[in-house]
C-alpha cells in the first residue's frame, strides 16, 4: 500500500482490502450515515466491492482517492481523508470522515490541510472543491479553517449542500 504522507500526528496512506474491517465500521457510524450518506456497507463482502469500486477504482483512474487515516504512534485506524472525482462537479473534492471517538481532536482538519497541499501539488490542480449539509457545523467550520471558500450550493444524491472551492495559493 503506498504512503501518501506522514503529518506530526497521523499517517496516510492508500487504502487497501485489508482496510475492508474499518470500511465496515467507518461507514456504519452514525454520523457518517447522517452527514454523508449510507453506503448499505455492512459485511466485509460489501467493503470489499465499495473499496474495489471507489477508492481503488479511483487510484487507477485519476491517481488520487480517498485515503486511510492512522495515528502515527499506534498505526490505528481513525478516518479517511483524500480527493474523489464526480462527474456531476468541475474539479476533484475533499472528502473526510472520521470515527467519532476521534473528532474534535483537530486530526480531520490536520489530514485536510495535508491531502490539500501533497495531492494538488502531486496532480498539478489548481481547484479543489469540498461539499458538505449546510447543517453539519462541524465540517462547514474545517473547510473555512483550511482556507475554502463558500461558494454556493449543489444538489448532491438529491439533497442540498453548501459547495465550498479552495485554490492553490503557491
Amino acid at each position: 500500500m503506498k504512503i501518501i504522507g506522514h503529518t506530526e500526528r497521523l499517517v496516510i496512506r492508500q487504502l487497501a482490502f485489508d482496510d475492508a474491517a474499518f470500511i465496515v465500521r467507518l461507514l456504519n457510524e452514525e454520523s457518517f450515515i447522517r452527514y454523508i450518506a449510507d453506503k448499505q456497507v455492512r459485511t466485509l463482502s460489501d467493503a470489499k466491492n465499495y473499496l474495489s469500486e471507489g477508492p481503488l477504482l479511483s487510484y487507477q483512474t485519476y491517481g488520487f482517492g480517498l485515503n486511510l487515516v492512522a495515528l502515527k504512534e499506534s498505526g490505528t485506524p481513525i478516518g479517511i481523508c483524500g480527493l474523489l472525482k464526480r462527474a456531476s462537479l468541475n474539479f476533484p473534492d475533499l472528502g473526510y470522515a472520521l470515527l467519532d471517538e476521534f473528532c474534535g481532536k483537530g486530526y480531520a482538519r490536520e489530514a485536510a490541510n495535508f491531502v490539500l497541499k501533497e495531492e494538488m501539488a502531486t496532480h498539478d490542480l489548481s481547484t479543489v472543491l469540498a461539499v458538505t449539509f449546510p447543517d453539519n457545523l462541524g465540517s462547514n467550520s474545517l473547510l473555512k479553517k483550511a482556507g475554502f471558500t463558500l461558494k454556493g450550493h449543489v444538489e448532491l444524491y438529491d439533497l442540498q449542500n453548501n459547495l465550498y472551492e479552495y485554490h492553490d495559493k503557491s
